[in-house]
C-alpha cells in the first residue's frame, strides 16, 4: 500500500518483443498478487482505487487470468510473497485474544463523554499490549526449545516484529490515547524506555550476585545505565558497593549519593504544582553544576561522568551510545536531565535533533526510527501509513487505528473512495482472516463493525468459505441467517442439498432444500423419496418425514410426500379410519401424482379386506371413480406385456375388493339407518 489516503500512480512495464504492458498488483488476504494486463481501465485504475467496483473487476480479471489454458503472450499471475503469520499457531493466539478485546471495545457506549472513557481506552490499549507480550514470551520459549535452526530463526524474526509493534503501540498509548501532559509525559516516556530496555536488569543481577560486585567488569556500566534510565535509588544501591570498598573516598561517594537522592521527581498525584517542581529541579541542577565546577569528583572519572550526565551534557551522553543503544533512549535521557517538564508540542524538536545527533550524518534511519519520529511529531496518519508499509500484516494498523478512532483522533480523515481510514484497515485485516480455515469466524465480527462496506465484504467473503463438512456449513448458515443474508442462505443450502443428493443422502438433501425454501429442488427430492419407496417398499429418514410440519407446504409434491408418510404412520398405529380418509383425500384433491394412483389404490387393498368396514359407501364410490379414471387414461408407451398383465391383475383385484366393500358398507349403513 503506497499511500493509504492518496491514489498511487500506475506502474508501466516495458516488455521486449511486445507492446507495453501494465503491472497490476493487489494485496490478497495471504499473498501479494502481481499480474500483467492490457485492461488498463478495468484492471489497474479500479484496483488502485480499492472501490467495491474495483474489487469486482479484480475478481473477474483474476478469474480470466487463472482459468483455461494460457495462450502465447497472455498475462501471468505471480504470487510474490505468502503471509506466514496467519499460519503460525502462536500468532493465532494473538488473533483470537485481540478479537475479544476488539469486540469489547465496540460495546463502549457512544453517549458516554470522551473524558470519562479515557481510562477505558487506556485499559483496552494495555490489554492489547499484554496479548502481544504473551505471544512474544511463547515465541521466545519456542525459539529456545526447538532444535530446528530455520524454525528458531523464524521465531526470532516474529519476536523482533512483535517487539517493534509493542514499542510503537506503547508510545502511541502515551502520546495519543493517554495524552500525558507536561510533567507526567516524561515519567511515562521513562517507563516506556525501561520496559523496552530490560537488559539493564539482567546485567544488574549479574553484578550484584557476583562475589565482588564493585570489581565486576560491568559494574560501572550498570551504575551509568541505571542513571540513564532515571532509576536513582537502584543506582545508589549499586554505587554503595564501591563506596564500602574505598573508605578513603567515602565523602566523594556520599556527595554523589546525595545528588542522586535529592534529584526531584514530579508526582502527578501530589500537591506540588509544575512550577514549584521546576524551581526545585533548577536548584538541584545548579547544585550538580557547582560540584562539577568545584572539581568535587575530579579524582574519580566515573563519578565525574555521572555528574555530567546529571547535567545533561550532550557530549557525555553521546559517549554512552552503547549503553543507550537507541536514539529514542537518548532522547528520553536527554529530556530527563535538561527538560523534565517538556510539553507535548515541543517533543518533535527534541526528537528530530536527538535522532540526528545519535545516528550521525552518515547513518540513515531505519523504518522503525521513521515511525517513532512521526509519533513524536504527533503525525498519526504518517505513523499508520508507515506501519502499513513496514509491517507484514494488517493486525497492528487495524486494531490501533480502531482504538484511535474510538478516541476521536481520526474523525476528520476520510479516504478518497468514500470509507474512512479505520474501516478500510479493518476490512483489509478481516479479509485476510477469511483465508484461514478457523480464523474466518473471527473476521465476521470485524465486518459487522464496519458500517459502510462491512456487509458487502462479508457477503462476498462468506461465499468463498469452503463448506467441507455439514458442521461447518451449519456455522456459516447460522452467521448468514443471523444477519438476514437471504441470498447467501439460499446459496449455501442449495450447495449442501445438491452434495447430499449426489451422495444419495435424501434426508439431508431434503432438509437443506427446505431450509433454502427451494420449491423446485424440494419437489425433485420428494420425487426421489417416492421413487425410493416404490423400489424398496418403505421410507427412509422417518424422523424427518414425520416432523415436516408447515415445511411440507413448500411444494405440492412435498406436501404429498408428507401426507403419504402420515398415511403409513396412521396405518401402522391401526388408526384405519383416519388412514383411509387421508388416502382418499390425497387422490380426490388431486394432491397425489397421477402416476402413483395405482400405488395408492393398492395401499387401500388391506383396508378394503378388513373384517370391519373402513370405507363408507360414498368413499367406496370415490375409490371406484378414481380407478375407472385411471384405467380410462392413456397407457404408458414404455409398458411391457408383463407390466400390462400386472396392472390388469391389480385392477381386477381392486374391483373385486371394492365391490365386496361396497356391499358390506351398504348393509352396515342400511342397518344403522334402520
Amino acid at each position: 500500500m503506497e499511500e493509504v489516503d492518496e491514489e498511487p500512480s500506475p506502474t508501466l512495464i516495458p516488455s521486449a518483443g511486445f507492446h507495453q504492458r501494465h503491472l497490476g498488483f493487489e494485496w490478497g488476504p495471504g499473498d501479494l498478487l502481481v499480474y500483467e494486463t492490457d485492461y488498463r481501465l478495468q484492471g489497474i485504475d479500479l484496483l488502485e482505487g480499492n472501490t467495491e467496483e474495483g474489487r469486482g473487476h479484480e475478481a473477474h480479471l483474476l478469474l480470466c487470468l487463472c482459468s483455461g489454458p494460457r495462450s502465447a503472450g497472455s498475462p501471468l499471475v505471480h504470487i510474490v510473497r505468502r503471509d506466514e503469520d496467519i499460519c503460525s499457531p502462536i500468532l493465532r493466539k494473538l488473533f483470537n485474544e485481540s478479537h475479544l478485546i476488539f469486540v469489547g471495545l465496540q460495546k463502549i457506549r457512544e453517549d458516554v463523554p470522551s473524558k470519562n472513557k479515557k481510562s477505558q481506552f487506556v485499559s483496552v490499549s494495555k490489554n492489547y499490549r499484554s496479548v502481544i507480550r504473551a505471544c512474544m514470551e511463547d515465541l521466545q520459549q519456542n525459539a529456545v526449545s526447538t532444535r530446528d535452526g530455520s524454525l528458531a530463526s523464524q521465531y526470532g524474526d516474529q519476536v523482533s516484529i512483535l517487539l517493534a509493534i509493542e514499542l510503537i503501540w506503547n508510545l502511541c498509548e502515551v502520546l495519543f490515547i493517554d495524552a500525558a501532559p507536561a510533567g507526567s509525559l516524561l515519567l511515562q516516556l521513562l517507563d516506556w524506555v525501561r520496559l523496552h530496555k530490560s537488559d539493564v536488569d539482567t546485567r544488574a543481577r549479574e553484578v550484584l550476585q557476583s562475589e565482588s560486585p564493585a570489581l565486576h567488569r560491568s559494574y560501572w556500566d550498570v551504575v551509568i545505565s541505571l542513571v540513564l534510565q532515571g532509576r536513582m535509588d537502584e543506582a545508589r544501591q549499586v554505587l554503595s558497593k564501591q563506596a564500602s570498598l574505598r573508605p578513603e573516598s567515602s565523602s566523594v561517594f556520599k556527595r554523589m549519593d546525595v545528588l542522586l537522592q535529592s534529584m526531584p521527581i514530579f508526582n502527578p498525584t501530589g500537591a506540588q504544582t509544575l512550577t514549584e517542581f521546576d524551581v526545585r529541579w533548577r536548584q538541584w541542577h545548579e547544585e550538580c553544576d557547582r560540584c562539577l565546577q568545584d572539581n568535587t569528583f575530579a579524582g574519580n572519572r566515573h563519578l565525574e561522568t555521572l555528574v555530567k550526565i546529571l547535567l545533561g551534557d550532550e557530549d557525555t551522553l553521546l559517549e554512552q551510545k552503547e549503553l543507550l543503544s537507541t536514539w529514542y533512549h537518548f532522547l528520553v535521557t536527554r529530556l530527563l536531565f535538561t527538560q523534565p517538564t517538556i510539553k507535548p508540542p515541543d517533543l518533535h524538536y527534541y526528537a528530530q535533533s536527538s535522532m540526528n545527533m545519535f545516528l550521525g550524518p552518515r547513518a540513515s534511519p531505519e523504518p522503525l526510527d521513521i515511525i517513532l519520529l512521526s509519533a513524536f511529531e504527533f503525525d498519526l496518519h504518517q505513523v499508520i501509513k508507515d506501519c502499513s508499509i513496514a509491517l507484514n500484516n494488517w493486525w497492528f494498523v487495524a486494531h490501533l487505528t480502531d482504538l484511535l478512532d474510538h478516541c476521536k483522533l481520526l474523525q476528520s480523515h476520510n479516504l478518497h473512495f468514500g470509507s474512512n481510514l479505520r474501516e478500510f484497515l479493518v476490512l483489509e485485516y478481516a479479509s485476510g482472516l477469511f483465508t484461514h480455515h478457523s480464523l474466518w469466524q473471527l473476521a465476521v465480527d470485524y465486518f459487522d463493525h464496519c458500517p459502510e462496506f462491512g456487509r458487502v465484504y462479508l457477503e462476498l467473503q462468506i461465499e468463498r468459505v469452503p463448506l467441507d463438512t455439514e458442521r461447518k456449513a451449519v456455522k456459516v448458515l447460522r452467521i448468514c441467517e443471523d444477519r438476514q443474508m437471504s441470498e447467501q442462505v439460499r446459496s449455501i443450502c442449495k450447495i449442501m442439498a445438491k452434495r447430499a443428493l449426489r451422495n444419495n443422502r435424501l434426508g439431508s438433501a431434503l432438509s437443506w432444500s427446505i431450509r433454502a425454501k427451494d420449491a423446485a429442488f424440494a419437489t425433485l427430492i420428494s420425487e426421489r423419496f417416492l421413487q425410493d419407496y416404490c423400489n424398496r417398499g418403505s421410507f427412509t429418514d422417518l424422523d424427518l418425514l414425520d416432523n415436516l410440519g408447515p415445511a411440507m407446504l413448500l411444494s405440492d409434491r412435498l406436501t404429498f410426500l408428507g401426507k403419504y408418510r402420515e398415511f403409513h404412520r396412521l396405518y401402522g398405529e391401526n388408526r384405519f379410519s383416519e388412514a383411509a380418509k387421508l388416502l382418499l383425500s390425497l387422490m380426490t384433491a388431486r394432491i397425489a401424482p397421477r402416476g402413483l394412483w395405482m400405488t395408492l389404490l393398492t395401499d387401500a387393498l388391506p383396508l378394503l379386506e378388513q373384517k370391519e368396514v373402513i370405507f363408507s359407501v360414498d368413499q367406496t364410490y370415490e375409490l371406484m371413480s378414481c380407478l375407472e379414471e385411471l384405467n380410462s387414461g392413456t397407457k404408458a408407451s414404455n409398458m411391457t406385456d408383463q407390466d400390462e398383465d400386472i396392472e390388469s391383475t391389480k385392477t381386477e383385484l381392486l374391483r373385486l375388493a371394492l365391490a365386496r366393500n361396497l356391499a358390506m358398507a351398504i348393509v352396515k349403513e342400511g342397518t344403522i339407518e334402520t
